[in-house]
């Protein structure tokens, strides 16, 4: 039988790179990486943002260092990060004056652990060239990685305008979208070429080639992956807010990921008026584990709903495990190695209820309305008891915890090995 594919494709050779003692590319698994939106000169503000977004899973956070302030901060940011127990990567954000800043604040340098810039505003005419390799140089200096980030609205407009009159000269001249597309990749395997050149090997570039829309970056990063090897950073600019930004970057990343291309991935959402920032790596993570690439937290299997049940209770209880699993992630992590690979079902009635807690490690099948009102749990895929009464809720919350100190604890482990 052909034509069916239950798995993404072979992921693409790409050569790794160590950010801070986390591996990007080389076939280490999709990384999830973030960024904050606070002023980085406020220490306090930064270092919580930050330390909230590793919590929720982010492997890598990028902070803006746009000032002579910022770049003064940032080992002091790094020094209380450690002072937390939290050793995660920093990523310094560079536009304009990147090469100035990083010569004039050693300290900066050396405290990142990776330097991200843009090839289209690093500097302009002249100065372009001689400022993308002082940063370059930097790179070299303190042994940091580079990633070297196009955005299409910033791109090198010289670089555009070249392509655009090459391709007005041609018989069959490209549509201007397609010339956009052709200037953003140049843009990124040129100023990649001028890095090795200068010496910065290839296993401390990443290339990233953002845009906002999903077809334009589905088409760009597909001929970036087959033009180069270097490791590749997907991101989806200008998502946007809610619902937009998350279906938008899902897609995008999804095909993207799907086709085998893809190293560390961000969702880029605007954040909501006093939203919660960790929301783009929840959607990152989820992102990757609904598509199989990797697993962060136990799944929580739920039906949508439907006129067999019009009570909430299954509604709730789902919601209620759903945000107990993610605030306990933390110490869960620690405390029950493998918890992530849990799965638990919720469901709202005896139509698919039994099946589908069966097919989880532990479910749960809520009478629909005019059921009798019971609740067989299963655990194992065997029926291990049936619960009645104005508690069914709490109680199948504490057979859940129950169940992850078992498997999971001390206890568990030692059984099993």
């Amino acid at each position: 039988m052909t034509g069916y594919y239950s798995s993404p494709f072979s992921r693409r050779h790409s050569v790794g790179v160590d950010v801070g003692g986390v591996l990007v590319g080389g076939g280490a698994p999709v990384v999830v990486q973030s960024m904050t939106n606070t002023d980085t000169a406020d220490i306090d503000q930064t270092v919580a943002q930050v330390a909230a977004l590793a919590r929720a899973g982010s492997e890598i956070v990028r902070i803006t260092v746009d000032r002579d302030e910022s770049a003064a901060a940032v080992p002091r940011i790094r020094e209380r990060l450690d002072r937390l127990g939290i050793d995660v990567p920093l990523v310094g954000d560079f536009h304009y004056i990147g090469h100035q800043l990083l010569a004039d604040h050693p300290g900066c340098a050396e405290a990142l652990a990776k330097y991200r810039i843009n090839p289209g505003n690093v500097g302009f005419k002249e100065k372009k060239d001689r400022q993308f390799g002082e940063i370059v140089e930097m790179a070299i200096r303190y042994g940091k990685p580079v990633r070297i980030g196009v955005n299409w609205g910033s791109l090198d407009q010289a670089l555009l305008t070249r392509l655009m009159d090459e391709n007005q000269e041609r018989g069959s001249p490209l549509t201007a979208v397609q010339v956009m597309h052709e200037a953003i990749v140049q843009s990124a395997l040129l100023s990649a070429e001028m890095a090795e050149q200068i010496g910065l090997p290839r296993d401390r570039i990443i290339l990233s080639a953002k845009v906002s829309g999903v077809q334009d970056l589905v088409a760009v990063y597909t001929e970036l992956a087959r033009r180069s090897d270097h490791s590749l950073h997907l991101g989806l600019t200008e998502a946007g807010m809610g619902s937009k930004g998350i279906v938008a970057s899902s897609a995008a990343i999804g095909i993207l990921l799907q086709q085998g291309i893809g190293d560390t991935i961000r969702i880029s959402l605007t954040p909501e008026p006093g939203g919660d920032r960790t929301r783009e790596v929840q959607v990152a993570q989820e992102l990757l584990q609904t598509m199989g690439f990797r697993q962060f937290v136990p799944i929580v299997a739920a039906c949508p709903g439907c006129g067999r049940t019009t009570s909430t209770v299954f509604q709730e209880l789902a919601q209620n495990i759903q945000e107990d699993i993610r605030r306990n992630m933390p110490v869960w992590r620690e405390k029950y190695p493998g918890v992530e690979e849990l799965k638990v079902a919720v469901m709202g009635c005896i139509v698919n209820g039994p099946g589908e807690s069966k097919h989880a490690d532990i479910g749960i099948s809520l009478p629909g309305t005019g059921e009798t009102p019971t609740a067989p749990v299963f655990i194992d895929g065997r029926k291990a008891a049936t619960l009645r009464g104005p508690a069914i809720a709490d109680e199948f919350q504490k057979m859940v915890a129950d169940y992850i100190e078992r498997r999971f604890g001390g206890g568990g482990r030692a059984a099993a090995e």
